[in-house]
């Protein structure tokens, strides 16, 4: 074609630029010392292999050591933000309201002083909404709880992150007198749930609501842990009724007296009367002047079973007190559910959950025998991934080895060329570590990725080795032969996979920092498996077939 003859012309004389001789000896160089490096590590195999061996438990020691922290899915700053508001049931709509005023109050105060650090002098909060009657944490409803809603600058704009808001805005609020909670928080979970989030399940009531403070008040110890809350909460102020002893030989129980008393103040159909087409139901109840006080209770009278009156005060025992706002039951057992949320730039919600069960769980179950304890949230959430994510990965090992010893007819050869999946591991972990950070579940999703990509330059490296022994070459030249042979190729192919994904690895904005964890994984974990490959692979290789394992012990050929 005529708009490839120029550069035709030039290949057939023969002359290359000097920018391609340049790239060719660096390139020529590099394979050079990559072939020397390789012979002396398959002539030190198993001093090489050890090492390999021992960079990858110091890497693994990272993670188990909590040098690099794990956590269910990275943090992201939202744009909307909340603050829940609960106080006991039966507050009057007016203290309620006082209280949404004084938070409100508080927010106007921290927008005026953190705006004027914004981008061009923006205001850091847009608007600010109020709803009544709804608090998603408390599962309940009525005057004594609402809701303030905040749209802020975008988090690609503004210089404050959220933690730093919920802060200030916490520390300007202050404590509030008679607010059971205020929860600052974003308007979603997110995919791994709340941090903290803990279950505790029992027959008795009354040991639940202890423990569930002795674990608050544990939590509350921990740097970084904000938003503590259960949900065994009082309920209404009432008038709780029991029974004397003897009122059971006047033939009452509570289910008469409860009855009774339900008819006379909120009242019963009596008849129902047919007018035409229409019915009329005839309820019977006291009249409102005999019910407005609870001094109405000490006049009241119960029928007995045998017809005859006697006074309420002298069957039972009226106390004032409040019951229960929400008593939640699974599997049948009476739980009580403490949550929780952690600052991630000071504190670990794993580290905190695995402390906790280390050196408190036991002993509270010890102090209330029967006690059962759970994780939900975050961690439950969490484990479910990580199994499956398990089993997936462990599916896909099996098959690679299958697919591999078709191809090399042979079951430790395929080993040789696997060694690569956790040698890439290496790459993820110091990887993580040098971008600052925490191991996810995408993390850990992009090093599964990795399985099925960095055998592939290990397939070849094993083939080469063949190749070139079949051609007559002694096992360990070969081995040094190939990996020499195989450099260009193994480098090119990692280096163009790494500079395609560097724009996502520098990259900035909100939607792209939950792909950042998981092409770091790839990036460096590719980085370090080709380093490794073209030197444990072949050195591998040549302690199998010292071992005779490898399939070269039943081919006719130099030993």
């Amino acid at each position: 074609p005529n708009h490839l003859k120029h550069s035709l012309a030039h290949a057939a004389s023969g002359q290359t630029s000097s920018l391609r001789r340049l790239v060719d000896a660096r390139v020529e160089a590099a394979r050079n010392m990559a072939g020397r490096i390789a012979g002396k590590c398959i002539e030190w195999r198993y001093l090489t292999i050890g090492a390999a061996i021992g960079a990858l438990l110091i890497s693994v020691s990272l993670l188990a050591g909590g040098t690099i922290k794990f956590v269910a899915f990275p943090d992201l700053e939202g744009d909307v933000a909340e603050a829940r508001i609960l106080l006991p049931q039966g507050t009057p709509l007016a203290r309620t309201e006082a209280v949404v005023a004084h938070v409100e109050a508080a927010l106007k105060k921290i927008d005026d002083r953190l705006s004027p650090q914004q981008p061009d002098g923006q205001r850091l909060v847009k608007s600010a909404t109020v709803q009544f009657n709804k608090n998603i944490d408390a599962f309940e409803t009525g005057p004594h709880v609402a809701t303030i809603t905040v749209d802020l600058l975008s988090a690609e704009i503004r210089n404050t992150g959220m933690d730093d808001l919920f802060a200030a805005w916490r520390q300007a609020v202050g404590d509030v007198p008679d607010v059971i909670g205020i929860k600052y928080a974003e308007t979603v979970i997110g995919p791994g749930g709340l941090p903290i989030d803990i279950r505790l399940s029992s027959d008795d009531l009354d040991a639940l609501g202890l423990a569930a403070s002795e674990l608050t008040q544990w939590l509350s110890l921990y740097r970084g842990v904000f938003n503590l809350s259960d949900d065994l909460r009082p309920g209404k102020p009432e008038v709780q009724i029991r029974l004397r002893e003897g009122a059971t030989t006047l033939g009452l129980d509570a289910r008469m007296v409860a009855r009774q008393l339900r008819t006379a103040f909120f009242g019963t159909t009596a008849s129902q009367i047919q007018l035409g087409a229409e019915a009329y139901d005839v309820d019977v109840r006291f009249i409102a002047a005999d019910k407005n006080s609870l001094a109405d209770l000490d006049y009241f009278t119960v029928t007995t079973a045998d017809g005859s009156l006697v006074p309420l005060s002298a069957v039972a025992t009226l106390q004032a007190g409040r019951g229960l706002a929400r008593i939640n039951r699974v599997d049948g057992l009476r739980t009580v559910t403490v949550q929780g949320d952690v600052d991630g730039r000071v504190a670990n919600a794993n580290a905190i959950i695995n402390d906790t069960f280390k050196r408190f769980v036991p002993d509270l179950k010890k102090r209330y025998p029967g006690l059962l304890i759970g994780l939900e949230g975050q961690n439950s959430d969490t484990q479910k991934t990580q199994s499956s994510m398990a089993r997936g990965f462990v599916i896909g090992l099996i098959g690679v080895f299958l697919l591999l010893s078709f191809q090399f007819r042979s079951y430790f050869e395929p080993l040789v060329v696997m060694v690569a999946i956790p040698m890439a591991f290496i790459g993820v972990v110091w990887g993580h570590l040098l971008m600052g950070l925490d191991i996810s579940m995408p993390s850990m999703l992009g090093f599964a990725s990795l399985a099925g990509v960095v055998v592939n330059d290990s397939i070849l490296l094993v083939n080469f080795i063949k190749l070139r022994h079949g051609e007559g070459i002694e096992i360990s030249k070969a081995a040094t032969q190939a990996s020499r042979e195989r450099f260009r190729a193994i480098l090119l192919t990692s280096a163009t996979t790494v500079a395609g994904l560097l724009p996502i690895l520098s990259e900035t904005s909100l939607q792209a920092q939950v792909l950042i964890p998981l092409v770091t994984s790839l990036a460096f974990g590719l980085i370090a498996s080709t380093v490794l490959v073209l030197i444990i692979v072949p050195a591998l290789y040549v302690v199998l077939d010292d071992m005779g394992m490898s399939s070269l012990n039943n081919e006719d050929g130099p030993a």
